[in-house]
């Protein structure tokens, strides 16, 4: 049965993943349905949809090699639910959003500075166009706001967004921006209503997922966070290497003539977990394979005692 209570569609569209989920708008928001595709461009892709309470549907096996094969899959999916037709608008996680602060509504022009941008950020920002551009032409009266992952960092002093190269870059928007910060201000959220008193303090806060980062967090506001210009700085995450001595790319260049392209696909998709453990980027599989690899192990010794 469709509710009669106006809904929100929202979306996060990661690096390997799209999340969704449906809320019944009102002071309390209330879940009607959510879901995603992960290990989208790898093998065993997979879509899962979960009803209110939280069950699972039975999951989909997709052939998406891609996000543009993902975006329309999921476009089938959400509007063959009985909750679409009460979505009245959608909000997207961008990740990107320069030196945007707040929430914006989408227009052409904050398309065509998303087009712009994309430089930035290749490995989000096309996805992420790529999800509203497809809504649009299916749904065109549907209002759909862009909420920024680097908006919540807009708050560090300058000592924490210059980079320690020559200072005419900066004036060519090159600085640390932050990511996650949707994730962040959740988390402040959280904490001011689990308990007021630290959260006007110092903390630190981390995002571990298929990206990861830390945060310091200073009377709910950000002061500085591990990752920089590109999500790419920071702590190791499942491909992409964290921060890496900037000497390597020269050396790796004069070895093994790597250009810029492949040393960007390097360090974003083929380093991290995958790149140290040569098999697998999910915590999930190389965790299956510890446990699996201990277990022969403790196989052989009680073998060899016997």
């Amino acid at each position: 049965m469709t509710s009669a209570v106006p809904c929100v569609l929202t979306i996060n569209g990661g690096s390997s993943s799209i999340r969704f989920a449906v809320y019944e708008a009102g002071e309390t928001l209330r879940p009607r349905l959510d879901g995603k595709i992960d290990r989208i461009g790898v093998s065993g892709t997979n879509l899962t949809v979960n009803d209110p309470a939280g069950t699972p549907q039975a999951p989909r096996r997709l052939a998406a090699s891609d996000h543009r094969t993902a975006v329309g899959l999921l476009l089938d999916c959400l509007e063959a639910q009985p909750v679409f037709i009460s979505v009245r608008a959608i909000g997207h996680r961008v990740v990107h959003g320069m030196k945007h602060s707040l929430p914006e509504r989408v227009t052409p022009k904050l398309l065509a500075e998303l087009r712009h941008i994309t430089p930035y950020d290749p490995d989000h920002l096309p996805g992420e166009i790529a999800l509203i551009e497809a809504l649009l032409r299916r749904h065109p009266k549907l209002p759909q706001v862009a909420c920024f992952d680097t908006a919540f960092h807009r708050t560090m002093p300058r000592v924490a967004k210059r980079l320690p190269i020559p200072r005419r870059y900066a004036a060519k928007g090159i600085e640390r921006y932050g990511f996650h910060g949707l994730s962040y201000a959740y988390l402040v959220e959280e904490l001011r209503r689990l308990d007021p008193a630290a959260a006007k303090g110092r903390v630190i806060l981390a995002h571990l997922g298929n990206g990861a980062s830390l945060a310091a967090v200073r009377h709910g506001k950000s002061i500085d966070t591990s990752m920089g210009f590109t999500p790419t700085a920071g702590l190791v995450m499942s491909t992409r290497t964290g921060d890496l001595d900037p000497g390597l790319v020269y050396y790796l260049a004069r070895s093994e003539r790597m250009s810029a392209a492949q040393f960007q696909q390097m360090v974003n998709h083929e380093s991290g977990l995958l790149g140290v453990s040569g098999t697998s980027s999910d915590l999930c599989d190389l965790c299956a394979r510890e446990a699996a690899t201990s277990g022969r192990r403790r196989r052989s010794s009680c073998s060899a005692i016997r």
